[in-house]
């Protein structure tokens, strides 16, 4: 009778072990990533690489789901300082970046992640036949720049004072994707853009090197929100930015590491 007890509470030792449904064994649940909805606002320069990573992203964590807000730098600060939702933000300067760490709306430090130079834009062909900076002087052509305050905008200032030439723009735009469309269908003969959208438009326009463009080279910082809805998700898209993947990414885009 002791054998047939002491094989029976064997074999119900064996089972509380087997992991089969109805016993107390703890399904994993850490292996699923971050889930939820998490909203990242990026510089308008980061459009293509960012949506990229977004997608990835959300392979790599099937639960979360990410939503953009790519805009010029600046609108960006100041949506953030007067209280729009976000989880992140990525900016193309750490001016902007500064803006909303100085009212708190984001305490983390900010990392550099990518670094971003200009290069002239022209039409296919080049019909405005411009071969460098002093052609932004020229009244007869037709030029785009991005207004001051945006972080394109303030770069090129610095080349063109850094060659000494006084650009006479014919339109200031609020983000470089602006700037970049009026290039793309030929209603400017020149713009100066992020070497990085020349190479996101394809054989829409040409690029163009100019020596001084090493002048005003952008670091491109990033972190997430102190008030983020999705706390969580905000870090690990912010890691992931900042993983060998997101690299890889960005990279392959034209930025420059940090």
């Amino acid at each position: 009778m002791k054998r047939v007890l002491a094989v029976v509470a064997a074999l119900a030792l064996a089972g509380c072990g087997s992991g089969q449904p109805g016993t107390s064994t703890p399904t994993p649940t850490s292996a699923a990533g971050v889930t939820g909805e998490i909203t990242v606002f990026a510089a308008a320069s980061l459009t293509e690489s960012f949506t990229k990573l977004g997608k990835e992203f959300e392979a790599a964590n099937p639960g979360a789901k990410v939503k953009f807000n790519f805009a010029g730098s600046s609108a960006l600060a100041q949506q953030l300082n007067q209280g729009a939702p976000a989880d992140v933000f990525a900016s193309a300067a750490p001016a902007n970046m500064k803006q909303v760490t100085d009212t708190g709306t984001i305490t983390a430090t900010p990392t550099t992640f990518v670094k971003n130079t200009l290069q002239i834009a022209v039409p296919k062909g080049n019909p405005g036949k411009v071969s460098g900076l002093a052609d932004f002087a020229n009244a007869e052509l037709k030029i785009a720049l991005c207004a001051e305050q945006v972080p394109c905008g303030a770069a090129s200032k610095k080349v063109f004072e850094a060659a000494k030439v006084t650009a006479a723009p014919d339109t200031l735009e609020q983000d470089v994707k602006a700037v970049l469309t009026k290039v793309s269908l030929g209603e400017v003969d020149a713009a100066l853009v992020y070497r990085t959208d020349v190479k996101a438009a394809g054989d829409k326009v040409e690029g163009k090197d100019f020596t001084e463009a090493d002048k005003a080279v952008n670091d491109y910082p990033i972190a997430p929100l102190a008030k983020a809805p999705n706390a969580a998700a905000a870090k690990a898209f912010v890691d992931y930015v900042l993983s060998g993947k997101g690299r890889t990414v960005l990279t392959e885009a034209g930025f420059a590491a940090p």
